[in-house]
């Protein structure tokens, strides 16, 4: 594994389309990504994709001496159709979407309604609204609303009337990977692709590396409606430790740098409440002795990520979070530095490979 394969994979990852409650496109691939760096797959009732890649027995033992539980949501925002009205789609939020992003964007429809088995790569359209010479004063100086805005997808209203889209069916954005200057991509879906790619860059990694503890990675479904994937999968898989893999916000024009990380100097490390001082501790002596550069993320509350659900979860779980810094998240044009992917990946396999018969208890000992 290196950052080349990495890099490749994040491209595949952010081509297919999968907002939340439909990231079945997502999972295939992953299995597909993960090939024999996972010993065995399945899904859970609620879609999440749980691999499990087995430790290195020690001598005289017979089973790992722990379980370990990876959490990258697969899921991206969207948008629903909630009415058609004369061959124009209304159309609601799937997950925090920005509506001053979503205005001129392109995006695929997914039909549900008969003959939908004919448009499985969906129908492409546009997100049109009111052109400014026919809006007055006052409302030119506003943001247009969700309300205000109708995807078009450039067919007569007679098109729609055998009932091929209904009211709930998907729409995702379109935004293809483009590779910037100074090694970045831009893309729509990085949040959180990015850390699909990172978990999967860590299995490909461990391939290389001895680890003892069993390592059950999962690409979860539905992080953007409240993290409902992680709950689940959670408590099913029961593990003695997780890590969340996320993104946080980069350096953006217009925002204090007190609530953004730089990109190109490593992923974020979280502090904070939701997270195991024990497992934080381990994260960065990692990332140390790797010479990995990274940088604390202080989390005073909630995080919004994974770790959230994961921490609560049975009888509570020592938790971390791995984030990536990205740039314009929400938008179809979020930016990544596609060398923080690599380090966060390596990152994440330093710190499962130094997980020992001795782990479990000393993280347990170091409660605040």
């Amino acid at each position: 594994m290196d950052k080349a394969q990495i890099s490749d994979m994040l491209k595949q990852l952010t081509s297919v389309d999968g907002p939340s409650g439909s990231e079945t496109k997502v999972a295939e691939l992953v299995r597909s990504l993960a090939g024999p760096t996972v010993a065995e797959f399945r899904s859970d009732a609620l879609g999440n994709l749980i691999g499990l890649r087995r430790g290195a027995l020690d001598a005289g033992r017979e089973s790992a001496p722990g379980r370990i539980m990876l959490a990258a949501h697969m899921d991206e925002i969207g948008l629903a159709v909630t009415k058609i009205e004369r061959g124009f789609l209304h159309v609601a939020r799937v997950g925090g979407v920005d509506p001053r992003s979503v205005v001129g964007q392109e995006v695929t429809v997914y039909p549900s309604g008969p003959g939908s088995d004919a448009y499985g790569d969906g129908l492409p359209g546009y997100v049109g609204s009111r052109p400014p010479h026919l809006l007055s004063a006052e409302e030119r100086e506003k943001v247009v609303g969700l309300a205000d805005l109708r995807v078009d997808l450039g067919l007569p209203p007679a098109f729609f009337g055998n009932g091929l889209i209904r009211v709930g069916d998907r729409v995702a954005f379109r935004g293809p990977a483009t590779e910037l200057l100074g090694g970045r991509l831009a893309s729509k879906a990085l949040d959180n692709r990015v850390s699909v790619a990172v978990m999967l860059g860590a299995l490909g990694y461990l391939a290389d590396w001895r680890h003892t503890w069993d390592v059950y990675a999962v690409a979860t479904v539905q992080e953007e409606y409240g993290m409902r994937g992680a709950k689940g999968v959670a408590f099913g898989v029961a593990p003695d430790l997780g890590i969340a893999l996320d993104v946080t916000f980069a350096d953006t024009p217009g925002v204090d740098d007190s609530e953004t990380y730089a990109m190109d100097c490593g992923p974020t490390i979280g502090l904070g409440p939701n997270l195991h001082p024990g497992v934080v501790r381990r994260l960065k002596a990692a990332a140390e002795e790797l010479e990995i550069p990274h940088q604390i993320e202080t989390l005073p509350g909630n995080t919004g990520t994974d770790a959230w659900a994961i921490q609560v979860t049975q009888a509570g779980i020592p938790t971390g979070l791995i984030s990536v810094p990205v740039r314009y998240m929400h938008s179809c044009v979020e930016t990544v530095a596609l060398a923080d992917v690599d380090r966060a990946a390596r990152l994440l396999a330093g710190f499962i490979a130094r997980l020992d018969a001795a782990s479990l208890a000393g993280i347990a000992a170091e409660l605040p």
